[in-house]
């Protein structure tokens, strides 16, 4: 779908005919890449590259088009990965900005309606840009505090049972995590390239530039603590289950030597040769009672030796 934004205090929807100051397009049909490639006339190849979901953030520069790809966070509808990544590319040039994103994303809306609430005005094309990588970064603070609650309530369910399911959860989250920490350094790359673009450092705004900057590190640094933290969590679940299976295994051999004891005396007396019980009317009860002597005798040694 495209949508055709002015820059009037705010991003404010308006009409193709009235000379869009950007263009913005998520998830697009066949009659929008008609659109994009026809009339408007962007390279192809931008938009293959954009199309490709594992593409990395990037800039280029080819036939007076650039090409700025950066990678925003998004929920995912994929029940084993929650949250993903999805690359999201500008390609402008002096008269035209168009934005390209395969995903839909919570992002791109927000930022409008910020921009409109706050009644913001765009300076250039590469200062939307900085906005929006702005923007991505408090997106990721965002989901990654989504994400700490979920490995909270993860921790919590595998404090009172460990099942499967809980421990899929981690790898989930872990997997979201690196997908996060990878986004957020490619974007901090573009970042420090587009601020060493000479001819448009005297048009960007200071305080945007340490705020990007600040907002990004942020961003990683909580990355890779949560992922830290998770790490250490799934190496201490490890060793906790592999503790658990040792002490089952205790304690089922334990009942196995102490279930043994009457079975061996029961076998020694109930062969077919003579013994000093058999002509005895009270060689049932006697056998019984020592197995149970011996094997209560065994129960006390296996609890002093904390085997139960």
């Amino acid at each position: 779908m495209i949508t055709f934004y002015q820059n009037q205090k705010g991003l404010v929807p308006t009409a193709a005919q009235e000379s869009p100051y950007w263009i913005n397009t998520v998830c697009p049909t066949a009659l929008d890449k008609k659109y994009l490639l026809d009339e408007l006339q962007i390279p192809e190849a931008f938009y293959n590259d954009i199309e490709d979901i594992d593409e990395r953030p990037r800039i280029e520069y080819e036939q007076g088009w650039y090409l700025i790809l950066i990678r925003i966070p998004y929920k995912s509808s994929d029940p084993k990965l929650p949250f993903s990544t999805a690359p999201l590319g500008f390609i402008f040039n002096a008269t035209t900005f168009v934005s390209i994103c395969f995903e839909e994303n919570e992002l791109l809306t927000d930022f409008i309606a910020y921009t409109q609430r706050k009644q913001l005005t765009i300076a250039n094309h590469f200062d939307l840009v900085l906005k929006l990588l702005l923007s991505s970064s408090v997106w990721f603070l965002k989901y990654l505090k989504q994400i700490n609650q979920s490995i909270k309530l993860a921790e919590n369910n595998l404090e009172q049972s460990i099942r499967n399911e809980d421990l899929q959860t981690l790898l989930q989250l872990e997997k979201c995590l690196v997908y996060f920490i990878t986004s957020i350094k490619g974007n901090d790359n573009v970042f420090r390239r587009i601020k060493n673009i000479k001819e448009q450092q005297a048009f960007f705004d200071p305080e945007l530039l340490e705020d990007v900057d600040i907002e990004l590190r942020q961003a990683e640094e909580m990355a890779n603590i949560y992922s830290n933290i998770l790490a250490g969590m799934m190496d201490a679940y490890a060793s906790v289950i592999s503790n658990n299976l040792n002490v089952i295994m205790k304690r089922l051999t334990s009942i196995s030597i102490i279930l043994m004891i009457p079975t061996v005396i029961a076998s020694f007396y109930g062969m077919n040769v003579p013994n000093s019980l058999e002509q005895n009317p009270y060689g049932l009860v006697l056998l019984i009672l020592l197995s149970g002597l011996i094997s209560t005798m065994g129960v006390y040694l296996f609890k002093k030796k904390n085997f139960f």
